[in-house]
């Protein structure tokens, strides 16, 4: 945390010493200032949104795993102060990160162009609501969860979808004269994103021309406090001995339920999960099916869930695309399609692979390992080879989708190749880079924090000086930026909208193909090392 801080300071020194005048004339219109304040405000809500979520969402679980949560109960405390306390442990952390930035804002304001009543007080006062919703959301998941990962993973996913996935339905049905243009307007407003553009004054994402309407960063602030108090209420409720219950219903058999019920039934398990496995053949690899049979989300039933809804989404976007439902081209919807694939890797990848050997270490179960006659690379084959397998379902979900645009286009069959080498290269990546994080720790709570933070910080971070291009940054530095991008590289491919000047390949192949070997290496030298007998 102290080098994350220091790193952290020392970027928001560099955006303000990039555009610090260097002769005497200081801009009246504050150009500047508002150039850099802009990035400056899009860097601090990325990080509150990679960094903070973590340890709400492993505060309750891990003391649940762990037993303290039941001494915790048994104290005179009560669930208000539990709650109040966990809460604000998170919200000291959030009130750090904001305080290491108010010397770039100082300096900000001394460019001019800013004002102590306008810009300044208002990102500040979102980002402290951003900071209280997503902290009471991820102690609310964390009630819920009863594992670490699974709580990293589903609070990471709630809030993609409250600050990435909710400006999706806008950006289709805006214009239109319908509920659903409507339920899009008001649905944007829960994203953070939305609101701090349209206080920076940098237009609505998504936006087309007039169509935009304001008033964006007064519905998030609605939004927020009313999720706030719920997902805060809901907590407080559920800390009590309840928590510890895992009581289940006897359920009904197929039979017995409406006829609706059994048909949707008869879809969403055509992969029985009750059914008895068979043996494990001579030939497989045991350790990867142990994977499978132990982890829960590596249960087939569910990746086929998963695959399944992303291959009828892309389907349906190119469908629709193709009957001229949607004014757009097929650059903007591959690029749709990669924002989906490269979110679904983001999110899942690390959950499955920062924990193949911190969770031995952590569970006790390295040992036993140890003592089979396996060897320690079938062992660790065993392991990745569960995580490739589950990633290449993934990858397969908008393959439908792609094949579509070609048979339409059929021009467009090289771009489409090379986006999949793209996606199979971040894929890779992103497992072989959490697999070596992961292998570095004990435990795997930290495992995944760091392979989350390390993960989203390539992807994001050069996006934030693609959002500067021009201003403050030139064409050059934000090309050698996007480079290192598993994001930007299928999206110049594709020729998607702001991407289109940047040419990354190979370079970007070079850079995951390197940065994989070396995670590689890692993750084979840390593992032999814990190998040898202590």
């Amino acid at each position: 945390m102290m080098l994350f801080q220091v790193g952290l300071i020392a970027v928001f020194v560099v955006l303000v010493m990039v555009r610090w005048p260097t002769d005497d004339r200081v801009a009246l219109a504050g150009l500047r200032s508002q150039q850099v304040f802009r990035l400056f405000a899009y860097g601090l809500l990325t990080t509150l949104l990679i960094l903070l979520p973590v340890f709400p969402a492993t505060s309750i679980v891990r003391e649940k795993n762990q037993g303290t949560l039941e001494l915790l109960l048994n104290t005179p405390l009560g669930p208000v102060r539990i709650f109040l306390g966990k809460l604000l442990g998170v919200l000291g952390l959030a009130g750090i990160l904001l305080a290491l930035s108010l010397p770039a804002a100082a300096a900000c304001y001394a460019l001019g162009g800013l004002s102590l009543t306008g810009e300044l007080p208002r990102v500040y006062a979102l980002l402290a609501l951003v900071a209280v919703q997503y902290s009471t959301v991820g102690l609310y998941v964390s009630s819920r969860s009863n594992t670490i990962d699974g709580a990293v993973r589903w609070t990471y996913g709630v809030i993609l979808f409250l600050a990435v996935i909710s400006l999706g339905p806008h950006a289709f049905f805006q214009g239109q004269d319908s509920y659903l243009a409507t339920l899009g307007a008001w649905l944007r407003c829960v994203s953070p994103i939305a609101a701090l553009m349209e206080l920076l004054g940098a237009g609505d994402i998504g936006g087309q021309g007039l169509l935009s309407a304001g008033g964006v960063p007064g519905r998030f602030a609605i939004a927020s406090l009313v999720i706030t108090a719920v997902a805060s209420i809901a907590t407080i409720g559920r800390l009590n001995h309840r928590i510890f219950d895992r009581a289940r219903p006897q359920g009904r058999i197929s039979d017995d339920r409406r006829i609706d019920e059994q048909r949707a039934r008869r879809i969403l398990f055509l992969v029985d999960p009750q059914r008895r496995s068979r043996g494990i053949s001579l030939l497989v690899n045991p350790v990867m099916m142990k994977e499978f049979r132990c982890r829960r989300f590596g249960r087939l039933h569910w990746l086929l869930r998963l695959v399944a809804g992303c291959a009828i989404l892309s389907l349906a976007l190119s469908v629709a695309t193709t009957k001229g439902a949607l004014d757009w081209g097929a650059a903007e919807i591959g690029g749709i399609m990669v924002y989906l694939q490269v979110a679904l890797v983001v999110l899942i990848t690390p959950s499955l692979a920062a924990g193949l050997i911190a969770g031995e270490r952590e569970s006790g179960g390295w040992p036993l390992l140890q003592t089979t006659p396996m060897s320690v690379f079938r062992i660790v084959w065993g392991k990745l080879l569960s995580v490739i397998l589950t990633l290449v379902l993934l990858l397969c979900a908008t393959l439908p989708g792609y094949a579509v645009m070609v048979k339409v286009d059929p021009g467009m069959r090289s771009q489409v190749e090379r986006v999949v080498i793209c996606l199979a290269a971040t894929a890779g990546f992103a497992m072989l880079l959490s697999a070596g994080i992961g292998s570095l720790f004990r435990r795997t709570a930290p495992a995944m924090i760091c392979a989350y933070t390390a993960l989203i910080a390539v992807c994001a971070g050069p996006m934030l000086i693609w959002m500067g291009r021009d201003a403050p940054f030139g064409h050059g530095t934000v090309q050698s930026a996007l480079t290192i991008n598993p994001i930007a590289a299928p999206l110049s491919v594709i020729r998607a909208s702001g991407f289109e000047n940047y040419d990354l390949i190979p370079a970007n192949w070079w850079f995951l193909g390197i940065a994989s070997a070396v995670s590689l290496m890692v993750l084979i030298i840390q593992t032999g090392r814990v190998w040898r007998p202590q």
